[in-house]
């Protein structure tokens, strides 16, 4: 199951989650048709939707990344395709990797009643084919907002390619849809930041 591409060109919008926003917005950022991605937080209020904050675990907020994409060039199934295989571990409950706490746990924000369904018929599918060893503990939940991270967070992967963390963590990733999706994978990605994103 999954939307159709569409005949004019135009702009939708994804949410995810799964673990720390870093990595899976340079995964995305690399995906053809992906106009934007905006690393930020998801799941709890405007007054907590701070870094610090959000740390504590506390806040309901997950480590999010708003994906802009146009529906003429990639569908959402796509989309869900290269967050399942690529960007992250849907078996990890409440963490990614070194990472551990809510706030990495494994999300999709729906933001209308499409994207869900889409969803829950990818994670059946996943679930009813033991793609994986472990249960998908993925949560489908309604997009009630996104607040843009700080802007020292944004494109990080890509301004610090030589920074442990990413050289380790997420670099892979990158190389791992390079090599499983060549026909999705833009080797120069789609660099914009929360304030260009949300100026458009």
């Amino acid at each position: 199951m999954d939307s159709k591409v569409t005949a004019a060109p135009g702009h939708q919008t994804a949410v995810f989650a799964g673990g720390c926003f870093w990595g899976v917005q340079a995964v995305f950022q690399h995906v053809k048709g992906v106009i934007s991605a905006t690393s930020g937080y998801s799941g709890g209020s405007a007054k907590t939707a701070e870094y610090e904050i959000v740390s504590t675990g506390e806040t309901g907020h997950a480590e999010s990344v708003q994906v802009v994409y146009d529906p003429s060039q990639i569908t959402y199934g796509e989309l869900l395709r290269v967050f399942f295989s690529v960007a992250h571990d849907p078996t990890e409950l409440n963490r990614q990797g070194p990472d551990t706490g809510t706030q990495y746990r494994s999300v999709i924000f729906f933001a209308n009643e499409e994207q869900k369904r889409i969803a829950n018929a990818y994670i059946a599918q996943l679930d009813t084919a033991k793609v994986f060893r472990h249960p998908i503990v993925t949560q489908v939940v309604p997009l009630q907002a996104f607040y843009p991270a700080e802007a020292y967070h944004q494109d990080y992967a890509t301004l610090h390619p030589n920074q442990p963390y990413i050289a380790f963590n997420d670099a892979p990733k990158v190389e791992h849809l390079r090599q499983e999706f060549p026909e999705l994978y833009l080797s120069k990605g789609s660099l914009v930041s929360a304030k260009a994103a949300a100026q458009e």
